[in-house]
């Protein structure tokens, strides 16, 4: 049921063409990731049960670097409400919200889908995280920002996640 779920959330996203640089991490309460993925730069910490706070620095290319503040809110184990402000070099600041899905696609595999829009872009991410370690994750995404002025940008990244 929890993959028929997430593969129904992943072509949903897929086909609303609108994500989140950042992988959706696996944290236990109070546990923070640290995170490096292509062209972003992250650090979240899970509050509680069901909220995780983050930052995240991501450079593309012609769109200079943006920098985001955001919160996830944990729904159910498979579904989180995301809601963050991206700062722009080119522009002022814009507010976003989105949905995202997680859930084990085999032992040490999780998958995830994520979708972001705010006033100045859309944003779509969808991958996959292979637990190396009890600390360690390795994650393999693919993303489509999407600005509402200029060219879209398509990246597939590799990254790896630290948690502690």
């Amino acid at each position: 049921m929890k993959k028929s779920l997430l593969i129904l959330g992943a072509f949903i996203t897929l086909s609303t063409s609108t994500s989140f640089a950042a992988p959706l991490n696996s944290l236990n309460n109070e546990q923070t990731a640290i995170g490096l993925s292509g062209d972003t730069v992250y650090i979240e910490h899970k509050f509680g049960d069901r909220f995780t706070l983050g930052y995240q620095s991501i450079d593309r290319d012609n769109y200079g670097d943006m920098k985001d503040i955001y919160g996830q809110y944990q729904f159910s184990n498979n579904l989180r409400g995301i809601i963050g402000n991206r700062d722009f070099d080119y522009s002022d600041s814009s507010m976003y919200l989105g949905l995202g899905l997680q859930g084990s696609l085999a032992p040490k595999l999780d998958g995830f889908a994520s979708f972001v829009a705010g006033d100045e872009f859309n944003e779509l991410q969808v991958g996959a995280g292979y637990q190396l370690a009890a600390n360690v994750d390795l994650n393999v995404t693919y993303t489509n920002f999407m600005p509402d002025q200029g060219k879209d940008k398509d990246e597939i990244a590799v990254g790896a996640t630290f948690k502690f």
